[in-house]
Order: structure tokens, then C-alpha cells, then sequence
């Protein structure tokens, strides 16, 4: 019997441990020791993270391995011991960003349920329209193979049915989020900077942990130097925003699906319908009905 493999946790559930462990280092447990805490608790994260931590690896490596949805915080993590800044302020901070990015991830599947599932169900059509004319005693099967214009509305059909298959999927991986957390960049940008590191050095940090640098982030810069307001919270706050930006372009590309999946329905599957059900049953008619000369 073939085991099913464990699925990869959810961003949700890493905010949920991240923010646990940020509560306990604010209570001014070590982070070995908070790390300890999460996995007696029975956090099989935390467990892996003391494993690998134990056997010499260091803790943003040992974030890392814990997967994908880890990654951010592994370099949240390093930045923040890097230049020594708060680190439970800065695991809240990724949290939070991971909670966002869970959520507009969770508001496309909603939002996509209803249209999607529809239009799987229209696509059967076509095999339904082949099984409703057997029923009738259509001898659509025989048509198939003793008619040459049958065979081809056969093949014509099923290639109709796959083009609608292969489009709708394609509409809708266009409408999922774009892989990431919006707003990371920033977000590891102000870690550095409550840590007291310069901008170059900043940048410096954000560049070694895999973010490129945006212009937004430049231009908020700019704002905190000519305004003097402070850069961490500007920066904070225009990730926030990238994250709340994320969310309403998930929920409009949703919205839109709905109206563009009846592209495929229209183009590909009644075609389909027609060629598959209607067709070998009008060339068994004709077959079976005598001419009158």
C-alpha cells in the first residue's frame, strides 16, 4: 500500500508557532530554551529545529530545513542576530506577514471553490451526452467505428474536452497568488535597521538573505530622510500595506475567473458536447434510415 506523504504546513500554522515562540523569548526565555519549550509542547518544527541545532547547525539554517514556509523566518532570524535587534519583535513581525500571505491564499481557494467546481462539472457534459445516448439505444459506439465521419467527431471531441481542460486550468493557476510573501523585503529591511545597522549595511543583509531590494523601499527611505520619521515603522507599515494590496488582488483575480471561465465553456466544451453526444447519434439516424429513391 503506498504511504501518503505528510503535507507541507501551512503558513498559518508556522505564524502560529512563530508568534508562540516570540511570546516566550519576551518572557526572557533563552531561544534554545524556548525552542525546547515548543517542542515538549509537541511542535514537531521545534523538535526538528532542536535536532538539527544539537547535532551543530546553526538556528537560521535549522529554521531553514524545516521547509519553504520557514524560510522567512529563518532569515528574519539571521538578520536579527546579525545586528542584534529585538528578536521576539521581529518574529512578530514575520508572523504577521505569514498570517497575511496564509489569508490571501486562503480568500483565493474561497473565492475560486464555487466557479471552479462548476466547471469541472460542465466538462463531464460531453461523456454524460455518450452515456444518455447509449442509454436510448443510439448505437453511437458502432458509428464510431464503421463511419468515418464518426471516428472524426470522436477525435475532434476529445480534443475540444482537452483543450477545455488544459485552458481552465491554465485561468486558474493565473488566478492563484504569486509565490512569496509581499512585503518580506521591507519587513527584513526594518529588522536591520532597529538592529542599529546603516542603510548600505541594511542592505547589505536583506540582499545576503535572498530579497532583492524594491523601490518602494528606496523611496520610503528617501521619506524618512527628508521627513525624519522613523524608517522602521515607515517601512513596516508599507509592508503592510503590500500585504493588504496582495489580498485585494487575489480577491479581483478571483472575481474575474468567474466570468472568464465560460471562455472554455463556450469554445471548447459545447463543441465537444455536440461532436462527442449529438453527432454519433444523428450518423447512426442517417445510417439506419433507408433512402427513398
Amino acid at each position: 500500500m503506498k504511504r501518503r506523504r505528510p503535507a507541507a504546513p501551512s503558513a498559518d500554522a508556522a505564524a502560529t508557532t512563530v508568534l508562540q515562540l516570540a511570546v516566550l523569548l519576551q518572557a526572557g526565555i533563552t531561544p534554545a530554551q524556548a525552542w525546547q519549550h515548543l517542542a515538549a509542547a509537541g511542535d514537531a518544527v521545534a523538535a526538528g529545529v532542536c535536532e538539527r541545532t544539537a547535532a551543530g547547525a546553526a538556528v537560521p539554517d535549522a529554521i531553514a530545513a524545516a521547509g519553504p514556509t520557514w524560510r522567512p523566518v529563518a532569515d528574519a532570524w539571521s538578520v536579527a542576530a546579525t545586528v542584534g535587534a529585538p528578536l521576539a519583535a521581529s518574529l512578530r513581525a514575520v508572523a504577521e506577514a505569514l498570517r497575511d500571505a496564509q489569508q490571501a491564499i486562503d480568500d483565493v481557494r474561497v473565492a475560486l471553490a464555487e466557479p471552479v467546481a462548476t466547471s469541472r462539472l460542465i466538462a463531464w457534459l460531453p461523456l454524460v451526452a455518450v452515456a444518455l445516448g447509449a442509454a436510448l439505444g443510439f448505437d453511437s459506439i458502432g458509428v464510431v467505428f464503421t463511419q468515418p465521419l464518426g471516428a472524426a467527431a470522436v477525435v475532434a471531441g476529445a480534443l475540444f474536452m482537452l483543450a477545455a481542460h488544459r485552458w481552465t486550468a491554465h485561468l486558474v493557476a493565473r488566478a492563484q497568488p504569486p509565490p512569496g510573501i509581499p512585503g518580506l523585503e521591507a519587513e527584513l529591511f526594518a529588522v536591520a535597521l532597529a538592529g542599529g545597522a546603516s542603510i548600505p549595511r541594511a542592505r547589505d543583509l536583506v540582499v545576503t538573505a535572498g530579497a532583492e531590494p524594491e523601490a518602494a523601499t528606496s523611496a520610503v527611505l528617501e521619506l524618512s530622510r527628508t521627513a525624519g520619521a522613523p524608517a522602521v515603522e515607515l517601512l513596516r507599515a508599507g509592508a503592510a500595506h503590500a500585504r493588504h494590496r496582495a489580498r485585494v488582488d487575489g480577491r479581483l483575480r478571483a472575481a474575474r475567473l468567474s466570468s472568464r471561465l465560460l471562455l472554455p465553456l463556450g469554445v471548447c466544451t459545447l463543441p465537444a458536447f455536440l461532436l462527442l453526444g449529438v453527432a454519433p447519434m444523428l450518423l447512426g439516424v442517417l445510417a439506419a434510415t433507408p433512402l427513398n429513391l
